[in-house]
């Protein structure tokens, strides 16, 4: 099974978002993460900018408000 952390990236540094994620879904004004155990989080004005398998990320974008 692939789990991934999901992270917004900011003006400096990258920001977890939740970790462990099992499902992320792309909505009208952002993303929905959610994980097993925990209730989904949904995570406005962003977007997917990468996702990487192998190192089990994905890194979210602002998007222009």
């Amino acid at each position: 099974m692939c789990q991934m952390s999901v992270l917004v990236k900011g003006p400096e540094k990258e920001e977890l978002v939740m970790e462990s994620v099992t499902r992320l879904e792309v909505r009208d004004g952002g993303v929905e993460v959610s994980t097993f155990f925990e209730e989904p989080r949904f995570v406005s004005d962003v977007e997917v900018q990468t996702i990487d398998f192998l190192g089990g990320k994905v890194l979210l974008k602002q998007t222009a408000k």
